[in-house]
């Protein structure tokens, strides 16, 4: 049997069979441990150290613990426990981005996606450049300055070439007051040669979701294609890294395997990225299976109850305190209102999940990767956070300041990323209001900014701050950032 090993970089030792199924052993056993529970609650809490905030957070053994603990006085404590946390870290921003689908080819079997080879009828796309500048002014016209892209993988029609011409086209196109200001990737795994390449055109954070951590299963839910290789894609991000990419991103679909599975590989995969780079991902997605062209959700066996994923992203919260957490659209408003309170910490708003959506007056059904449950304009959302108490931020000033990677995690470890978010955030969404913002959600909007503005500790930021937030709503603005 082979060892657990964080630091190494084959993905059977870091992400070991074995181990993930002791965990969920110890986990069940324990569950019901008060005096350890207890333990691992006090351990996670975040204190106040000389330098600033700390928090513990917790391995892979710990959190699966607290996932299988059923007392209910324990799992609403971790629930407040995972709302402190979030505060304490990440305040009540809320970061919000839109995906944009650049192409639907794809050589890959994945019996869950519509996108697989196989897939006969749907309509294949991808976008030219004229089509790309097309999606991103309707993006940059809601108001919008962030994106994922995403494109299925086919080596002659989606080529790294290709991905990069796309990149450029989208930092080029100044629309208006409208600028895309960082390009997140979810593509394929693919070479530390290309991942270079991404990191020199200027990308922000690489996604890549493992799907499922279950070797059998992955291989079974991936059975043709580049994909099929469990090692090939589950080393990616060890390749990414290597390229210079130093801000990655991982995430699983729940529903396909069993869910504590999937949590304790998630977590070994985190802890594995800070043992080896001596940096964790700078997120965690928690998509959940939908369905879509050709896909029934129904004809998989660990679809999840709603109590159990709001657990899952707590308990995640919990763990991985540092880490961004992202929560999309294919979720309902009810269960993102929800699970902002325990621990996400951006959202994806007014998405459309189909190659050449975004110009299109109505969504085209048949060509979406999953059903969108949030169907909300961008306004809306925006809108609805204010309401609920968020700040909606469409903030990038980390990633255009060099603050990534290790160099964000510092700060972010201290309690002390805040000093710049919170300031940045409230000017981003000075620029919303004033560019794109309907009239009732400006005038909240604004209401929010004069408030937070006061929450700002120190004198010569809070007064710098709002002295831009005036020139952004005089149209005198200039590009400042903390």
């Amino acid at each position: 049997m082979a060892i657990y090993n964080p630091k190494s970089h084959h993905a059977e030792e870091f992400i070991n069979h074995e181990e993930i199924l002791e965990t969920i052993r110890y986990a069940e056993e324990n569950k019901h441990n008060v005096e350890l529970i207890d333990r691992i609650l006090e351990k996670a809490r975040p204190r106040k150290t000389a330098d600033g905030m700390h928090c513990a957070g917790l391995d892979h053994r710990e959190a699966s613990v607290l996932l299988a603990c059923d007392i209910p006085e324990k799992v609403e404590e971790m629930y407040h426990l995972a709302k402190e946390i979030k505060l304490a870290f990440y305040g009540n921003r809320i970061v919000l981005f839109a995906p944009l689908y650049l192409s639907n080819y794809c050589i890959n079997g994945c019996v869950y996606c519509p996108y697989h080879t196989k897939n006969k009828h749907i309509p294949r796309i991808k976008l030219t450049q004229d089509e790309i500048r097309r999606e991103v002014i309707a993006l940059q016209d809601m108001g919008h300055k962030r994106l994922a892209i995403e494109a299925g993988e086919h080596p002659t029609m989606n080529p790294i070439e290709y991905i990069l011409e796309c990149i450029d086209t989208i930092y080029s196109i100044k629309h208006k007051n409208g600028a895309i200001r960082r390009v997140n990737v979810n593509i394929a795994a693919t070479t530390v040669e290309n991942y270079r390449k991404l990191k020199e055109a200027g990308i922000g954070t690489y996604i890549l979701f493992q799907e499922t951590y279950h070797k059998e299963s992955y291989l079974e839910l991936h059975p043709t294609g580049p994909k099929h290789d469990y090692d090939y894609h589950t080393e990616a991000m060890d390749r990414a890294m290597e390229g210079g990419i130093d801000d990655v991103g991982l995430g699983v679909l729940f529903g396909l395997e069993k869910y504590k599975y999937e949590f304790a590989g998630l977590l070994m995969h985190a802890e594995h990225l800070e043992a080896a780079y001596g940096v964790g991902p700078h997120t965690i997605s928690v998509p959940r299976l939908k369905r879509a062209d050709d896909i029934d959700p129904d004809t998989f066996d660990n679809g999840l109850a709603d109590d159990i994923f709001e657990k899952i992203i707590a308990c995640i919260r919990i763990a991985a305190p540092y880490t961004g957490m992202i929560i999309s659209t294919r979720e309902s408003q009810a269960v993102r209102e929800r699970a902002l309170e325990i621990g996400i910490s951006q959202i994806s708003g007014a998405s459309r999940t189909s190659v050449g959506g975004y110009t299109e007056e109505e969504r085209p059904h048949d060509s979406e990767q999953f059903d969108v449950s949030d169907q909300r304009t961008l306004d809306e959302v925006v809108n609805w956070l204010i309401d609920r108490g968020h700040i909606p931020s469409f903030c990038t000033a980390c990633y255009r300041e060099g603050r990534t990677g290790d160099r964000f995690m510092s700060l972010c470890k201290k309690g002390q990323i805040q000093n710049c978010c919170h300031p940045n955030a409230l000017m981003t969404l000075a620029e919303y209001l004033t560019d794109y913002g309907l009239e009732n959600t400006k005038q909240k909007g604004f209401k929010l900014i004069e408030d937070e503005l006061k929450n700002i500790p120190r004198e010569k930021t809070r007064n710098i701050a709002a002295e831009n937030i005036e020139a952004i709503r005089s149209s005198n603005r200039r590009d400042f950032r903390f």
